[in-house]
């Protein structure tokens, strides 16, 4: 398993930030290789995307989504990972958002991918497009201010 941590300060409120994230549908907008999501429900996301080359798709839950402050999720099928991103107040108008990322990087070309960087380098560029796209419209598309709780079983 692999881990990647990466953080941007954004100048949006924490809730602006936020509220954009769980437009998981906008993703292909700014993260480089996402096709398509898809919010089957609450909590169940359907993914497309291109890795190494190659056409994936997945299903992911959310795990637990608290707004303003974070969103966890896990796959159900598909390509490994589970992560969390967390929105922290700076002041005002700036945020720092957080991310985590655990993954199994699948084949040989995932591998060596994972190996020298570029999945790294993709999770930073994606935060930097968010900031971008963000920033640029000053508020999100949509938001959805309800709550997953924890499973503690």
């Amino acid at each position: 398993m692999s881990s990647i941590e990466q953080s941007i300060e954004v100048n949006v409120p924490v809730r602006t930030a936020y509220n954009q994230w769980t437009q998981f549908e906008e993703f292909p907008r700014f993260m480089e290789g996402v096709q398509e999501v898809k919010q089957l429900d609450d909590t169940t996301l359907h993914w497309k995307a291109e890795i190494a080359g190659q056409q994936r798709e997945w299903d992911a839950k959310i795990t637990e989504q608290i707004p303003d402050e974070r969103v966890a999720w896990m796959d159900i099928g598909g390509a490994t990972n589970a992560g969390v991103v967390t929105f922290h107040r700076i002041d005002d108008n700036i945020t720092k958002v957080m991310l985590q990322i655990e993954f199994e990087p699948g084949g040989v070309l995932e591998k060596i991918g994972d190996a020298l960087g570029f999945v790294k380098a993709r999770t930073k560029g994606d935060l930097e497009r968010f900031k971008e796209f963000i920033e640029s419209r000053g508020s999100e598309t949509g938001a959805w201010r309800g709550e997953v709780e924890q499973d503690k079983t």
